[in-house]
């Protein structure tokens, strides 16, 4: 059976450290992660509000890109309690996004915010975009220019998840 390559970014900014550490749990009970980058703590973009966990994970899925969120992330984050506004920056529990799908980039910010780049560059440092500049390099400019932090106590216990 084929399997895709995928990437996600978990985010939390209510309850953050207990949230994550859930959907990390019950994705892992739903998919073969293959790899999980350190948690990275930065400030709220597009609202005020707590400052967000954030956290990249690898993994492989023989699911359309669809029937992934259709069937497993969307689940995850209602058995989180995630409620959604219309205001799509408001806290939250937990937010599940697809950022890579193979090799199709499924979030176009993924080189313009540090909470993305950062955690993704972790576990797919080569991955290039359009104009060919490497994740790892972007990423490194932005942790530089930006307030956003390594967790590593939640980053080891959450290798412990998987």
């Amino acid at each position: 059976m084929l399997k895709n390559q995928v990437c996600l970014l978990l985010g939390s900014n209510i309850e953050a450290h207990l949230n994550i550490e859930k959907a990390l749990h019950l994705l892992s009970q739903k998919l073969n992660i293959v790899r999980c980058s350190d948690a990275w703590q930065s400030k709220a973009v597009g609202s005020p509000g707590p400052d967000f966990i954030n956290l990249a994970v690898l993994t492989e899925t023989s699911l359309s890109a669809e029937m992934l969120k259709k069937q497993i992330l969307l689940p995850i984050e209602k058995e989180l309690k995630r409620v959604r506004t219309d205001d799509k920056n408001a806290p939250r529990t937990i937010d599940i996004d697809i950022i890579i799908y193979d090799t199709m980039l499924q979030d176009n910010t993924l080189f313009t915010y540090a909470h993305l780049a950062v955690p993704v560059a972790q576990i797919l440092p080569s991955f290039v975009n359009e104009r060919g500049e490497s994740l790892q390099h972007r990423a490194f400019a932005l942790q530089h220019s930006s307030a956003i932090s390594r967790q590593a106590e939640l980053s080891d216990r959450l290798k412990e998840v998987v």
